[in-house]
């Protein structure tokens, strides 16, 4: 990052660390909704303010200190994203601790082994669902001395969060005070496991300056500004939602936390009516889907209607790229495709988007196209756990579909003769915890390896074209990418999931799963007798529906590259089955092996 920006942020916050930054936007914000939740009881989102939401913050870190948590000790978090998980956040890092997320999908043995590795010395849990998890290991946990639990079970294996927060307020606020400022910008204030598609998650070891110099670049770019209210449907496990969290507290935007609900994520945005969005290309897959998954089954004249309406709007947008305004015919065009089509796709989201960002895997650029036609801007950014989250960002004023933006202020990005993408800046985290010989596979002279292949065109925009690891190399000798495929697979609003397959093989095959909800609904509309998506993956129908949706993706490819078999799994991919990571990208190696022989069975003929 230059320096002026740097100073401009320094001055304008006062930071050094990410635990006094808090301070800092409690005095400066005040009042103002830093949280928004509904509570479940009156069905009502309610406000936190930055005062109350320091308070509840320097209680509960003066109750960690008063149960002996000292510097650099670790305090672990396992619960969905909810004000309580960024109150111990913060309050872990004001007492000079290092924060363990903790996946809440996680099971018992994989709880252990992020508390055993990281040698926690505490656990900050949901509820009783996520308390059993912890009993049932902890007997092999020899570092965890405390498990505090988020809502009261009345089981005698936890203490209450609001008991600790009680305990805080009985110690003098200058034992809050005097830690935060004992804290160093090279203290760790986190490690984060990679929730990982292949082996044992890795521990990212950031520190308070990786994510000091991670905001400044982000701010300075205007990722977040003030007052903005943001949607978090993503864990705060993971590196991408922290980021947003801890943007939203240190420039006053306000936090507003999903109903850990799927089917409400639509109806949330609705009610929220956020201005900015994160999320994966799941998500917005989904919202796709919803916006124009009735459009095939109108009458010709509503189609025709819809698609002239996109097509009309993205030209007002083109215009407005360019700096111009369109004529008096394209004004009035616009007035009635707004109407009748692209003020509804707004409505989606909330009606008062100004921006999205997704990131953590592929998205289709026909999707982000759409979109924008229709007012609502998804960018796309590049990063990773190692990059203390970001790297690349697409920005509102100087963007490109299909590529994840240029790299930050202060953040060289290079790609290898091999074609993978190596970045180095103050943002690269120190290393894996415990495992000396990954982080220098990782981290040569300086740069990290990212294990992705990528190009930047002329203009500094860089594109990622895969993976290493996931590139698939036929027995003819082609080298292939599965993911344009199976994002092509996917823009179908039946199916949910693709895997294409074909390492070694003589063609291509692919795993294909539905989408629970719209092929119910489309069983409905057919009269198929049933809504079960395992009897219905069997379907002759339904079969001829898939097969359609491969065709149109092998429109699009050489003959090489072409899906030529494909099998209909009766079950969608789940993250509690072992087969999707958190941020729903799927563990293809996982994959490959749990549904071998249904590949195989593919090749026999």
């Amino acid at each position: 990052m230059e320096a002026q920006a740097v100073a401009a942020t320094e001055a304008a916050t006062g930071s050094r660390t990410i635990a006094d930054l808090l301070p800092l936007a409690v005095a400066k914000h005040g009042d103002h909704a830093a949280l928004r939740y509904k509570d479940q009881s009156s069905g009502n989102w309610t406000d936190i303010s930055f005062v109350d939401f320091g308070k509840a913050v320097r209680e509960l870190s003066l109750g960690l200190q008063e149960l002996g948590v000292e510097r650099h000790d670790k305090v672990g978090i396992l619960s969905n994203s909810r004000p309580e998980w960024t109150i111990s956040d913060f309050a872990i890092l004001c007492a000079g601790g290092t924060v363990i997320p903790i996946y809440q999908t996680n099971s018992p043995e994989e709880c252990e082994y992020v508390l055993l590795h990281s040698d926690s010395k505490a656990v900050i849990v949901e509820d009783g669902e996520q308390l059993e998890k912890i009993v049932a290991v902890r007997d092999r946990l020899p570092s965890l001395e405390h498990v505090i639990i988020m809502e009261p079970t009345g089981a005698a294996d936890a203490i209450t969060l609001e008991s600790v927060r009680e305990r805080g307020r009985s110690r003098p606020d200058g034992d809050f005070d005097a830690r935060i400022a004992s804290v160093e910008p090279s203290d760790v204030a986190t490690y984060i496991y990679t929730s990982g598609t292949t082996g044992p998650p890795k521990g990212c070891v950031i520190t308070h300056g990786n994510w000091r110099s991670m905001l400044d670049m982000t701010e300075a770019d205007g990722v977040l500004v003030e007052r903005e209210v943001t949607y978090l449907f993503l864990p705060l496990a993971h590196s991408f939602a922290r980021l947003i969290e801890l943007i939203s507290v240190d420039v006053g935007g306000t936090l507003v936390y999903w109903e850990k609900d799927p089917n409400k994520i639509i109806p949330n945005l609705m009610e929220v009516k956020p201005t900015y969005f994160p999320s994966v290309p799941r998500i917005f897959e989904k919202i796709y889907a919803a916006a124009t998954g009735n459009v095939e089954k109108a009458s010709p004249i509503k189609r025709a209607i819809f698609h002239w309406s996109v097509r009309v709007g993205r030209k007002v947008r083109e215009l407005e790229r360019q700096g111009k305004q369109p004529g008096p015919l394209l004004r009035r065009e616009y007035a009635f495709a707004d109407k009748n089509v692209l003020s509804k796709v707004r409505a989606l989201f909330g009606g008062r988007i100004k921006q999205c960002v997704t990131g953590a895997a592929p998205i289709s650029q026909e999707i982000l196209e759409f979109f924008w036609a229709c007012g609502v801007l998804v960018l796309e950014g590049y990063g990773m756990t190692e990059t203390s989250t970001a790297s690349t960002i697409n920005r509102p004023e100087d963007f490109k579909f299909g590529s994840v933006g240029k790299p930050f202020q202060g953040c060289d990005v290079s790609i290898a003769p091999d074609g993978e993408v190596l970045i180095k800046g103050p943002n690269i985290f120190q290393g894996y915890y415990k495992n000396d010989e990954a982080t220098n596979e990782t981290i040569v002279d300086g740069w990290l390896h990212t294990g992705d292949l990528g190009r930047i065109d002329e203009d500094g925009f860089l594109y990622i074209t895969g993976r290493k690891k996931d590139i698939i190399i036929t027995a003819g000798g082609k080298n292939i990418t599965p993911a344009n495929l199976e994002n092509g697979l996917k823009q179908n609003q039946y199916i949910s999931q693709g895997v294409v397959y074909g390492d070694r093989r003589p063609y291509l095959t692919a795993i294909v799963t539905l989408d629970p909800e719209e092929i119910a609904t489309y069983a409905k509309e057919h009269d198929l007798g049933t809504t079960d998506a395992a009897e219905l993956a069997r379907r002759p129908e339904v079969r001829a529906l898939v097969q359609g949706a491969v065709d149109q993706v092998n429109e699009k490819v050489a003959r090489v590259e072409q899906i030529k078999k494909f099998t209909i799994l009766p079950a969608d991919l789940s993250q509690e089955a072992g087969e999707l990571t958190p941020t729903l990208k799927v563990k293809r190696n996982v994959v490959y092996e749990k549904y071998s022989k249904d590949f195989d069975a593919m090749y026999a003929s």
